[in-house]
């Protein structure tokens, strides 16, 4: 049983005068002159970048995103100094299995609100009530309302262990765990933190390289080679971001926090290289639920904190805190063609225990935003075994 004196209950409340200030800031941007278009090449294009951003201040409805997000049960605890914040949302069906599912940056909870009904209710939703799940949506620490950070050290590491701890404060001694972007690596550290109750991980997102073995580079595939196309795609236009947030992210943090209209280009451009599109990511991502996204860095003031997660999965790799090693936990991927790193199968189960590798045709790095009828399917799919 979970320990209740552990936890409070969460609702999100934003203030009238955080949204007001919000509309104003974005009322009084200052736009930049371009002086030749040249579409998304050199990052967010201006016009599409407005059109947002006005619907974001005149249209957008955040007390409607609000509810949504009121409408699962939440929770907040105090983990090695450091609030977290998660939705805990228990399935009607008692023999549902709990699963611990990871978000990244730039997302949020916000990116699971279209997947956990049909999670944790299947029978409501077409499924088998044999496939439910007891649900746990942790932010991660310095997002949202488990930010900002309150120290340092709040890295991949730090955040498996810490989330491993949340899942046995929950009450739950058999659990599995989900995750894409930090959330895949999150997921890997619980895993290999708490191989004794962890009964499998499930990734929509996972970074594997040739480790000098015969037959690393022999007969790859024309899906493979199209994830390593997108991977070097990613390495070497694409990766400014990542190197910034892991050295300067209190530089870049100040102008973000500050501007509504910096935050939305930063993160909006994201969401245009990394979903799988045909020109338009609103075509794939609604424009209210990436708005939602945007707006719940905003309202909580955790980009930078979020930001800083970088710079600490730095350190957490110069100090040798990697994902401790694990054969025996069945290890499930889920393969979406516009990811931005799914290595080469022979890679990933060198050394994991894949039991589960699904190749989709369309998809990207937001999966449960972009896909979530084949993400819920394979998550069921993946863990019907584990039962």
């Amino acid at each position: 049983m979970a320990d209740a004196d552990l936890f409070e209950q969460f609702t999100v409340g934003v203030s009238d005068e955080a949204v007001f200030d919000l509309r104003r800031r974005r009322a009084d941007s200052r736009w930049p002159d371009l002086v030749v278009v040249t579409g998304w090449d050199d990052g967010c294009t201006l016009a599409w970048l407005r059109s947002l951003a006005d619907y974001w201040a005149d249209g957008f409805d955040w007390r409607s995103a609000e509810a949504r997000i009121n409408s699962f049960d939440q929770v907040t605890t105090t983990i090695d100094g450091q609030r977290i914040h998660a939705i805990h949302q228990r399935s009607p069906e008692p023999d549902a299995l709990p699963l611990l599912i990871s978000h990244g940056w730039p997302g949020s909870i916000v990116e699971f609100l279209q997947v956990l009904g049909p999670l944790t209710d299947p029978a409501a939703h077409g499924g088998e009530p044999g496939d439910a799940f007891h649900v746990i949506a942790p932010s991660l620490p310095g997002y949202a309302w488990s930010g900002p950070t309150a120290d340092q050290g709040w890295g991949p590491d730090r955040t498996g262990r810490a989330f491993a701890l949340l899942a046995d404060r929950l009450g739950y001694d058999r659990y599995g765990v989900q995750g894409g972007d930090w959330g895949s690596l999150v997921s890997q550290h619980i895993a290999g933190h708490d191989p004794d109750h962890v009964v499998g991980c499930h990734l929509n997102m996972v970074a594997a390289f040739p480790r000098g073995r015969d037959g690393d580079l022999d007969d790859v595939t024309p899906v493979e080679q199209r994830h390593l196309d997108r991977l070097a795609w990613y390495q070497a236009e694409d990766n400014g971001y990542f190197r910034i947030q892991e050295t300067r992210p209190h530089t870049l943090g100040v102008g973000l926090h500050d501007s509504p209209a910096g935050l939305l280009s930063w993160i909006g451009e994201k969401f245009h290289g990394w979903t799988d599109h045909d020109g338009d990511p609103l075509d794939v991502v609604d424009r209210d639920d990436l708005l939602a996204n945007v707006s719940t860095y905003w309202y909580t003031g955790t980009i930078t904190s979020s930001a800083r997660f970088y710079l600490e999965f730095r350190r957490d790799l110069t100090e040798g805190r990697l994902p401790p090693p694990n054969t025996e936990i069945p290890f499930g991927v889920s393969a979406f063609p516009e990811e931005l790193m799914v290595g080469r199968r022979r890679w990933v189960e060198a050394d994991r225990n894949i039991t589960f590798w699904r190749e989709h045709d369309r998809g990207g790095h937001f999966a449960a935003m972009e896909r979530p009828k084949e993400f819920v399917a394979d998550v069921r799919e993946f863990f019907r075994a584990l039962r």
